[in-house]
């Protein structure tokens, strides 16, 4: 229903933050009320006798029950619910229009995949321009590396790239290769959220163990002793 009714107001209410809450909020209690049809029963609650209402004068008596009338009620209402139809709410099926194509959706996000598949191959140039010891091309890309690790696509690209070149031997860094892989990495844990703990945290663990740098001979560091702080 929201593809075929709702595409044009979307586009409308876009930048209009209150509009959008707005909107979101409809669709939550459309999404509750789906979920629970059914109010919540709502239980009487018995008032408790006031404190020294014993003590009154002109109490009245109560009543004496009659047997045959209190069973008249139980069996009146036993045949009620005997009658009653069931109840689970029975379906309304409707037939919903299939809307506007496609790809009239996914023109507003083909911006934003485009923008992605370029932050990913920048990544992948920079980490290129790494190892091939070409430092001023890598040394241009390098900010825009790090705004790209914001993005969790760009984290799971540099683990990826990276697991590459230790395949390939090539996990012993000079300085300057060593510093700008500590960088990336610090980067990309920084911008790590709980969700990334077992995913790209936990693919960066071997290879912070893997790339390492030669301080002087028979003195090896790696590349944990510079990134193990992070939580």
């Amino acid at each position: 229903q929201l593809v075929a009714y709702e595409v044009k107001r979307m586009r409308a209410e876009e930048g209009n933050k209150q509009k959008i809450l707005r909107h979101i909020k409809e669709l939550a209690e459309k999404l509750y009320k789906n979920e629970n049809p059914y109010p919540a029963v709502t239980m009487h609650k018995v008032q408790k006798p006031t404190e020294g209402c014993h003590l009154r004068l002109h109490q009245k008596p109560f009543p004496r029950l009659d047997e045959g009338t209190v069973q008249w009620i139980i069996d009146q209402a036993t045949a009620k619910l005997q009658t009653a139809p069931p109840a689970v709410k029975a379906e309304k099926k409707c037939m919903v229009p299939s809307g506007p194509p496609i790809a009239a959706i996914m023109e507003r996000n083909g911006n934003a995949l485009a923008n992605s598949a370029r932050r990913l191959e920048v990544v992948r140039n920079c980490i290129s321009y790494i190892f091939e010891n070409k430092m001023l091309e890598a040394k241009k890309l390098f900010p825009a590396v790090l705004r790209a690790m914001k993005g969790r696509a760009a984290r799971h690209c540099l683990t990826q790239e990276l697991n590459l070149h230790v395949q390939q031997n090539r996990a012993v860094l000079d300085h300057q290769q060593f510093d700008f892989i500590i960088r990336m990495m610090n980067c990309c844990l920084q911008d790590c959220t709980a969700m990334d703990e077992h995913g790209i945290a936990a693919a960066l663990l071997p290879l912070v163990t893997a790339f390492c740098r030669k301080l002087s001979p028979g003195i090896t560091q790696f590349a944990y002793s510079c990134v193990q702080e992070h939580v």
